[in-house]
């Protein structure tokens, strides 16, 4: 029985992946352009063209006209359903992003994290537990578990500078992630770090994000509910995006 191979088309997308997956190409690097692919791959322009129009179409890379393709810096999303950086975030209200590490140690995995994480109790993980503040007022408790193989300077970082999502960002590219979105009272802990009202209730991100095919980071992320909202704007890949004057905005229906 033969091996059915794959399109050549999809054999440059997989090779163009597999570079962003391992870090050879990071985001905003320039991927390689159509006239370059046809020389180096020997294929078609017809089949360049295709693996770069579909690339394009499913966030790995965008192309700017009259500059190139290059990889997507996924650390600029804000959406509620992608992976976002506090500081970008803030940063995109115009509001200024400030944090206070409370925790920056190593420890060894157990129970959920473990699980989370999938691996075995007592694989050596990093324990991060952060404030983030905008204009000075506290917006986030990030409490993250990282594996250590995957990031092994970890601690060595100023996270007061660099949050942790732009840093692990920056060691290999997102490539999946999945995460929970709940409203819960607080403990007493997050109620006193994030200056809450005693009945104000919290909003709690739990976030898995996953690097070359396995978990690598879990992540809680608590902040509380009168000052802060997921908000976002999804199309399908290829469909473009209204322009936000087109779009029913949300905060009109309140009043």
């Amino acid at each position: 029985m033969s091996v059915r191979t794959k399109p050549r088309y999809q054999q440059l997308k997989d090779q163009i992946i597999q570079r962003i997956s391992t870090g050879d190409l990071r985001p905003n690097d320039r991927v390689p352009s159509e006239n370059e692919l046809v020389a180096a791959q020997n294929v078609s322009r017809m089949t360049a063209n295709r693996a770069l129009r579909e690339l394009t179409a499913e966030g790995y890379v965008k192309r700017i006209a009259g500059r190139g393709t290059f990889v997507s810096d996924f650390r600029s999303q804000s959406h509620v359903l992608e992976v976002q950086n506090i500081a970008d975030e803030i940063a995109d209200r115009g509001h200024v992003h400030s944090c206070k590490v409370l925790r920056q140690s190593r420890q060894r995995a157990r129970g959920e994290i473990a699980r989370a994480l999938h691996i075995a109790q007592g694989v050596e993980v990093f324990h991060l537990l952060l404030v983030h503040f905008e204009n000075d007022v506290p917006i986030q408790i990030e409490d993250r578990h990282v594996v250590a193989d995957f990031a092994p300077e970890c601690l060595e970082q100023d996270f007061e500078r660099e949050t942790p999502s732009a840093y692990l960002t920056s060691i290999s590219p997102l490539q999946e992630a999945e995460q929970v979105v709940r409203a819960q009272t607080p403990n007493a802990g997050v109620r006193e770090r994030l200056q809450m009202d005693a009945d104000e209730p919290s909003l709690v991100v739990i976030r898995r994000t996953w690097s070359n095919g396995r978990p690598v980071t879990f992540a809680r992320l608590h902040h509380p509910g009168s000052r802060y909202e997921l908000a976002g704007h999804y199309a399908p890949p290829g469909i473009h995006k209204s322009t936000s004057a087109d779009v029913v905005q949300l905060e009109a229906l309140k009043r």
